[in-house]
């Protein structure tokens, strides 16, 4: 069963499942917790941060022993601690979907969506802005592909663990800060004034990362804007996850480049970076903080714009059926 779109939110994909049409509900209680839609959008956000925390907590127990000793930027590491995150962002979210009486895929990851076009269209989207980063930086002589770290099938073997990692490190970062809090803050504040908080919340959890700095900082708050406009556009969040997924696999392996100031294990390559140029390098902090990384954070705005035109709302609102 399809749900269609609400009215700050349009879509042009065809078989996802954007945000439902809200019906209208009764206030039934103190309307400093409710209102006509129900239990107002601050009190769910407590609710399901509250539920989001319980949930880590116990997976935290069993997964407490495998963490002993290992590498904070190994990856298995990284791909358990995402794995978590996510189960239970997604978790707490299907948990409020009950209490809301919605279906889960409104929150932005609808399953029959999941992994296929939009995702496909993220992927090749994001490896095309690495690669125009970095192949710019190359261009400019500020940067060296190096030696390859590995031969054979340990390639294969690295780059497989770093696809998976990339893609579970996008899920729970774009549906945390994109999926039930962008839908659930949007019903408060709007569709834009929430992506801007959370995009600085998105801005500002980066920023204690080993090798970061104001300018990377920056940069995420502006990716965090243009991944709430995909949101907006294709009415789901598989495009963002794709895309965030390519990106960050293309500079922690592909590249072998600083990922948000973090240089982690299993890199594709010996690269160097041009010193004392740090505004086309980014530094420590990798192609993010390259002042073409903000140049194709436009361009990808533009693509945007005219690949996913806006849909006419008259037309959304008219040709819609009512939910079943």
């Amino acid at each position: 069963m399809d749900f269609p779109a609400a009215p700050n939110q349009p879509t042009t994909e065809e078989p996802s499942l954007p945000r439902q049409l809200e019906r209208p509900r009764v206030s039934l209680g103190h309307p400093f917790f409710y209102n006509e839609l129900g239990i107002r959008s601050g009190w769910r956000l407590l609710l399901y941060f509250s539920l989001g925390l319980l949930i880590y907590g116990i997976e935290l127990v069993p997964a407490s022993f495998f963490y002993l000793g290992r590498n904070p930027l190994g990856v298995w590491t990284i791909i358990l601690g995402e794995s978590m995150t996510f189960a239970a962002a997604f978790g707490a979210a299907l948990l409020m979907s009950r209490l809301e009486d919605r279906h889960a895929g409104v929150y932005g990851l609808p399953p029959a969506s999941a992994f296929g076009k939009r995702f496909c269209q993220g992927i090749f989207f994001g490896l095309c802005e690495i690669s125009l980063i970095v192949g710019l930086m190359w261009l400019l002589g500020a940067y060296s592909f190096g030696t390859l770290s590995f031969h054979g099938w340990k390639i294969a073997e690295w780059g497989f663990l770093w696809l998976l990692a990339a893609v579970l490190i996008a899920l729970p970062e774009e549906f945390l800060f994109r999926g039930y809090t962008q839908y659930t803050l949007a019903d408060g504040i709007g569709f834009w004034p929430a992506a801007i908080v959370l995009s600085l919340v998105f801005a500002a959890v980066h920023e204690p990362n080993t090798g970061e700095n104001w300018v990377g900082v920056l940069n995420i708050f502006f990716t965090g804007l243009l991944w709430a406009f995909t949101l907006k556009r294709t009415g789901s969040l598989w495009l963002a996850v794709g895309w965030h997924a390519a990106f960050d696999f293309g500079e922690s392996f592909l590249y072998s480049v600083p990922n948000s100031g973090g240089v982690f294990e299993g890199h594709l390559s010996n690269a160097s970076f041009a010193h004392g140029r740090t505004w086309l390098t980014g530094g420590s902090v990798g192609p993010e903080g390259s002042v073409f990384a903000f140049a194709t954070l436009g361009v990808g705005a533009i693509v945007i714009h005219f690949l996913f035109p806006a849909a006419d709302k008259k037309q959304t609102t008219t040709s819609v059926a009512a939910p079943q």
